[in-house]
Protein backbone atom coordinates (compact mmCIF):
# COMPACT_ATOMS: atom_id res chain seq x y z
CA UNK A 1 0.00 0.00 0.00
CA UNK A 2 2.45 2.82 1.18
CA UNK A 3 4.80 0.77 -1.67
CA UNK A 4 2.30 1.92 -4.33
CA UNK A 5 1.89 5.36 -2.97
CA UNK A 6 5.30 6.22 -3.06
CA UNK A 7 5.33 4.92 -6.82
CA UNK A 8 2.42 6.92 -7.80
CA UNK A 9 3.92 9.86 -6.49
CA UNK A 10 7.55 9.29 -7.93
CA UNK A 11 5.83 8.89 -10.88
CA UNK A 12 3.92 12.00 -10.72
CA UNK A 13 0.61 9.77 -11.29
CA UNK A 14 -1.02 10.70 -8.27
CA UNK A 15 -1.59 12.83 -6.44
CA UNK A 16 0.79 15.06 -7.88
CA UNK A 17 -0.81 14.30 -11.37
CA UNK A 18 -3.99 15.28 -13.12
CA UNK A 19 -7.00 16.02 -11.28
CA UNK A 20 -9.76 14.02 -11.98
CA UNK A 21 -12.49 14.35 -9.15
CA UNK A 22 -13.40 10.30 -9.12
CA UNK A 23 -9.84 9.34 -8.54
CA UNK A 24 -9.11 11.98 -5.67
CA UNK A 25 -12.61 11.20 -3.69
CA UNK A 26 -11.30 7.88 -3.54
CA UNK A 27 -7.64 8.99 -2.79
CA UNK A 28 -8.63 11.72 -0.07
CA UNK A 29 -10.78 8.63 1.99
CA UNK A 30 -7.62 6.36 1.35
CA UNK A 31 -5.45 9.38 2.97
CA UNK A 32 -8.01 9.43 5.97
CA UNK A 33 -7.90 7.01 6.39
CA UNK A 34 -3.92 5.81 6.87
CA UNK A 35 -3.62 8.34 9.21
CA UNK A 36 -6.75 6.97 10.95
CA UNK A 37 -4.78 3.78 10.42
CA UNK A 38 -1.38 4.85 11.54
CA UNK A 39 -1.89 7.87 13.29
CA UNK A 40 1.20 9.71 11.01
CA UNK A 41 -0.03 13.34 10.94
CA UNK A 42 1.45 13.78 6.85
CA UNK A 43 -1.11 11.77 6.05
CA UNK A 44 -3.78 14.58 7.07
CA UNK A 45 -1.70 17.49 6.11
CA UNK A 46 -1.35 15.88 2.34
CA UNK A 47 -5.19 15.37 2.57
CA UNK A 48 -5.74 18.81 3.25
CA UNK A 49 -3.18 20.09 0.35
CA UNK A 50 -5.29 17.27 -2.14
CA UNK A 51 -8.62 19.36 -1.05
CA UNK A 52 -6.86 22.67 -1.76
CA UNK A 53 -5.19 21.38 -5.32
CA UNK A 54 -8.70 19.84 -6.36
CA UNK A 55 -10.78 23.29 -5.47
CA UNK A 56 -7.63 25.22 -7.19
CA UNK A 57 -7.51 23.73 -10.41
CA UNK A 58 -11.01 21.87 -10.61
CA UNK A 59 -13.00 24.31 -8.41
CA UNK A 60 -15.84 26.78 -10.41
CA UNK A 61 -18.45 29.43 -9.09
CA UNK A 62 -20.99 26.53 -8.26
CA UNK A 63 -19.39 22.58 -8.04
CA UNK A 64 -16.60 21.21 -9.50
CA UNK A 65 -15.44 20.53 -12.85
CA UNK A 66 -14.67 16.70 -13.68
CA UNK A 67 -11.52 16.65 -14.51
CA UNK A 68 -8.42 18.84 -15.65
CA UNK A 69 -7.90 17.18 -19.06
CA UNK A 70 -9.87 19.43 -22.09
CA UNK A 71 -12.24 16.35 -22.24
CA UNK A 72 -13.25 16.02 -18.75
CA UNK A 73 -15.34 19.13 -18.90
CA UNK A 74 -18.77 19.31 -17.08
CA UNK A 75 -19.92 18.50 -14.11
CA UNK A 76 -20.99 14.77 -12.89
CA UNK A 77 -23.66 14.09 -9.63
CA UNK A 78 -22.27 11.11 -9.13
CA UNK A 79 -18.36 12.08 -8.98
CA UNK A 80 -19.59 15.50 -7.15
CA UNK A 81 -22.02 13.16 -4.62
CA UNK A 82 -18.24 10.60 -3.77
CA UNK A 83 -16.75 13.75 -2.77
CA UNK A 84 -19.09 14.54 -0.52
CA UNK A 85 -18.41 11.55 1.25
CA UNK A 86 -14.92 12.14 1.01
CA UNK A 87 -15.18 15.55 2.42
CA UNK A 88 -17.38 14.25 5.09
CA UNK A 89 -15.04 11.31 6.45
CA UNK A 90 -12.11 14.07 6.60
CA UNK A 91 -14.59 16.42 9.05
CA UNK A 92 -14.33 13.74 11.55
CA UNK A 93 -10.80 15.15 11.85
CA UNK A 94 -11.31 18.17 10.37
CA UNK A 95 -14.72 19.70 10.97
CA UNK A 96 -14.97 22.83 8.76
CA UNK A 97 -14.68 20.31 5.56
CA UNK A 98 -17.77 18.84 6.83
CA UNK A 99 -18.92 22.37 6.57
CA UNK A 100 -17.45 23.10 3.50
CA UNK A 101 -19.45 19.65 1.96
CA UNK A 102 -22.70 21.05 3.37
CA UNK A 103 -22.55 23.72 1.52
CA UNK A 104 -21.29 22.25 -1.75
CA UNK A 105 -23.88 19.62 -1.18
CA UNK A 106 -26.51 22.72 -1.17
CA UNK A 107 -24.94 24.77 -3.94
CA UNK A 108 -25.35 21.92 -6.66
CA UNK A 109 -28.75 20.11 -5.48
CA UNK A 110 -30.81 22.39 -7.46
CA UNK A 111 -29.13 22.97 -10.68
CA UNK A 112 -28.80 18.81 -11.34
CA UNK A 113 -31.94 17.38 -9.56
CA UNK A 114 -35.48 18.14 -10.76
CA UNK A 115 -37.87 17.20 -7.85
CA UNK A 116 -40.12 13.86 -8.49
CA UNK A 117 -38.78 13.48 -12.12
CA UNK A 118 -34.85 12.77 -11.43
CA UNK A 119 -30.93 13.35 -11.01
CA UNK A 120 -29.50 15.14 -14.46
CA UNK A 121 -26.51 12.73 -14.61
CA UNK A 122 -23.78 15.23 -16.29
CA UNK A 123 -24.44 19.24 -16.49
CA UNK A 124 -22.80 21.76 -17.85
CA UNK A 125 -19.50 23.62 -16.56
CA UNK A 126 -21.10 26.05 -15.46
CA UNK A 127 -24.02 24.49 -14.26
CA UNK A 128 -26.48 26.59 -17.04
CA UNK A 129 -27.77 23.46 -18.14
CA UNK A 130 -27.70 20.02 -18.94
CA UNK A 131 -25.06 18.93 -21.23
CA UNK A 132 -25.92 17.83 -24.46
CA UNK A 133 -27.14 13.96 -25.02
CA UNK A 134 -27.27 13.75 -20.94
CA UNK A 135 -30.53 13.50 -19.20
CA UNK A 136 -31.26 11.69 -15.73
CA UNK A 137 -29.22 9.08 -14.25
CA UNK A 138 -29.97 5.74 -12.64
CA UNK A 139 -28.14 6.13 -10.00
CA UNK A 140 -27.77 9.96 -9.20
CA UNK A 141 -30.62 9.89 -6.70
CA UNK A 142 -29.40 7.11 -4.39
CA UNK A 143 -25.69 9.14 -4.39
CA UNK A 144 -27.63 12.15 -3.44
CA UNK A 145 -29.29 10.59 -0.55
CA UNK A 146 -25.90 8.74 1.00
CA UNK A 147 -23.80 11.23 1.01
CA UNK A 148 -26.54 14.07 2.12
CA UNK A 149 -27.41 12.06 5.19
CA UNK A 150 -23.88 11.41 5.99
CA UNK A 151 -22.94 14.83 5.81
CA UNK A 152 -25.85 15.78 7.76
CA UNK A 153 -29.40 14.65 8.16
CA UNK A 154 -30.65 17.95 9.80
CA UNK A 155 -29.64 20.51 7.80
CA UNK A 156 -29.83 18.74 4.64
CA UNK A 157 -33.34 17.74 5.40
CA UNK A 158 -35.10 18.85 2.64
CA UNK A 159 -32.84 17.88 0.16
CA UNK A 160 -32.58 14.03 1.62
CA UNK A 161 -36.38 13.87 1.45
CA UNK A 162 -36.32 14.77 -2.32
CA UNK A 163 -33.71 12.12 -3.41
CA UNK A 164 -35.71 9.61 -0.94
CA UNK A 165 -38.75 10.25 -3.18
CA UNK A 166 -37.15 9.39 -6.49
CA UNK A 167 -35.23 6.58 -4.81
CA UNK A 168 -39.05 5.34 -4.08
CA UNK A 169 -40.27 6.11 -7.81
CA UNK A 170 -37.29 3.90 -8.80
CA UNK A 171 -35.18 1.19 -6.93
CA UNK A 172 -38.04 -1.71 -7.49
CA UNK A 173 -37.33 -1.84 -11.23
CA UNK A 174 -34.20 -1.10 -11.18
CA UNK A 175 -31.46 -3.59 -12.76
CA UNK A 176 -28.24 -2.25 -13.13
CA UNK A 177 -26.04 -4.59 -15.20
CA UNK A 178 -23.06 -2.57 -14.97
CA UNK A 179 -19.95 -3.85 -12.89
CA UNK A 180 -18.59 -0.77 -11.07
CA UNK A 181 -22.35 0.15 -10.70
CA UNK A 182 -23.29 -2.58 -8.95
CA UNK A 183 -20.41 -2.13 -6.87
CA UNK A 184 -21.67 1.26 -5.85
CA UNK A 185 -24.99 0.67 -5.15
CA UNK A 186 -23.52 -2.24 -2.79
CA UNK A 187 -21.55 -0.08 -1.26
CA UNK A 188 -24.34 2.49 -0.69
CA UNK A 189 -26.61 -0.02 0.47
CA UNK A 190 -24.24 -1.01 3.78
CA UNK A 191 -24.97 2.26 5.32
CA UNK A 192 -28.51 1.65 5.33
CA UNK A 193 -28.95 -1.84 5.00
CA UNK A 194 -32.21 -2.11 6.85
CA UNK A 195 -34.46 0.04 4.17
CA UNK A 196 -36.24 -1.53 1.37
CA UNK A 197 -34.11 0.38 -1.59
CA UNK A 198 -31.08 -0.95 0.15
CA UNK A 199 -32.61 -4.46 0.55
CA UNK A 200 -33.96 -4.91 -3.16
CA UNK A 201 -30.85 -3.34 -4.56
CA UNK A 202 -28.43 -5.46 -2.56
CA UNK A 203 -29.82 -8.83 -3.12
CA UNK A 204 -30.65 -7.91 -6.82
CA UNK A 205 -26.99 -6.46 -7.23
CA UNK A 206 -25.04 -9.57 -5.56
CA UNK A 207 -27.13 -12.52 -7.82
CA UNK A 208 -26.55 -9.97 -10.76
CA UNK A 209 -22.51 -10.25 -10.04
CA UNK A 210 -22.53 -14.23 -9.61
CA UNK A 211 -23.30 -14.12 -13.47
CA UNK A 212 -20.85 -11.89 -13.79
CA UNK A 213 -17.76 -13.64 -12.72
CA UNK A 214 -14.99 -15.34 -15.04
CA UNK A 215 -13.13 -18.42 -13.88
CA UNK A 216 -9.95 -16.51 -14.74
CA UNK A 217 -10.71 -14.54 -11.86
CA UNK A 218 -12.62 -11.13 -12.70
CA UNK A 219 -15.83 -9.50 -13.13
CA UNK A 220 -16.92 -8.98 -16.41
CA UNK A 221 -17.98 -5.59 -17.64
CA UNK A 222 -21.56 -6.60 -18.70
CA UNK A 223 -23.10 -10.04 -18.17
CA UNK A 224 -23.09 -9.75 -21.99
CA UNK A 225 -19.53 -8.86 -22.65
CA UNK A 226 -17.32 -11.69 -20.93
CA UNK A 227 -14.31 -10.53 -21.98
CA UNK A 228 -14.34 -6.85 -21.36
CA UNK A 229 -12.66 -6.37 -18.03
CA UNK A 230 -11.72 -3.12 -16.59
CA UNK A 231 -8.89 -2.93 -12.82
CA UNK A 232 -10.51 -0.08 -11.30
CA UNK A 233 -13.88 -1.10 -12.44
CA UNK A 234 -13.10 -4.50 -10.74
CA UNK A 235 -11.72 -2.77 -7.91
CA UNK A 236 -15.40 -0.99 -7.44
CA UNK A 237 -17.09 -4.34 -6.92
CA UNK A 238 -14.26 -5.24 -4.24
CA UNK A 239 -15.29 -2.18 -2.10
CA UNK A 240 -19.13 -3.18 -2.49
CA UNK A 241 -18.40 -6.28 -1.84
CA UNK A 242 -16.52 -5.69 0.78
CA UNK A 243 -19.14 -3.30 1.96
CA UNK A 244 -21.84 -6.09 2.61
CA UNK A 245 -19.23 -8.96 3.33
CA UNK A 246 -20.02 -11.01 0.22
CA UNK A 247 -17.82 -12.62 -1.79
CA UNK A 248 -14.71 -13.22 0.08
CA UNK A 249 -12.83 -15.42 -2.17
CA UNK A 250 -13.63 -13.26 -5.22
CA UNK A 251 -12.54 -10.19 -3.84
CA UNK A 252 -9.30 -11.96 -3.16
CA UNK A 253 -9.55 -13.64 -6.63
CA UNK A 254 -9.66 -10.44 -8.06
CA UNK A 255 -7.29 -8.39 -6.11
CA UNK A 256 -4.62 -10.99 -7.27
CA UNK A 257 -5.36 -10.92 -10.62
CA UNK A 258 -5.30 -7.78 -11.28
CA UNK A 259 -2.18 -7.20 -9.67
CA UNK A 260 -0.16 -8.78 -12.70
CA UNK A 261 -2.93 -8.35 -15.33
CA UNK A 262 -2.01 -5.36 -18.00
CA UNK A 263 -4.32 -3.74 -20.62
CA UNK A 264 -1.96 -2.57 -22.90
CA UNK A 265 -4.06 1.01 -22.29
CA UNK A 266 -3.10 4.09 -20.82
CA UNK A 267 -4.81 2.65 -17.66
CA UNK A 268 -1.95 0.52 -17.06
CA UNK A 269 -0.58 3.71 -15.63
CA UNK A 270 -4.01 6.15 -14.98
CA UNK A 271 -4.17 7.00 -11.19
CA UNK A 272 -7.67 6.01 -11.08
CA UNK A 273 -6.40 2.16 -11.78
CA UNK A 274 -3.86 2.58 -8.76
CA UNK A 275 -6.00 4.62 -6.20
CA UNK A 276 -8.38 2.24 -6.46
CA UNK A 277 -6.11 -0.41 -6.10
CA UNK A 278 -5.26 1.09 -2.94
CA UNK A 279 -9.51 1.28 -1.81
CA UNK A 280 -9.23 -2.59 -2.74
CA UNK A 281 -6.92 -3.79 -0.68
CA UNK A 282 -7.45 -1.10 1.67
CA UNK A 283 -11.06 0.22 2.09
CA UNK A 284 -10.55 1.94 5.50
CA UNK A 285 -12.82 4.63 5.76
CA UNK A 286 -15.31 3.99 3.04
CA UNK A 287 -16.50 1.58 5.46
CA UNK A 288 -18.81 2.34 7.76
CA UNK A 289 -17.65 2.07 11.58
Amino acid sequence: MLAKLDWMCAEHIWPNGLRYLWTDAFGLVLLVSLYESLGEKRFLDEAEWLVADVKRVLGRKRGIRIGEEPDRDGQYFHYLAMWLYALGVLGRYLPHYREEGIALAKAIHYPFVVPGRGVIWKMQEDLSGSYPGYSFGALDAFDGYVSYRLLDEKLLAREIAEMKTLIEQTYRHLDITQDLGIGMMLWMTHFFPEEDWAVVQKARGLDTLDGMWQAQGYFAREPYLPEMRFAFTNYGVSVGLQAVGGMHDRVERLNDYFETYRSGDDYDRNAITHVMACSSHFPGLLLRD
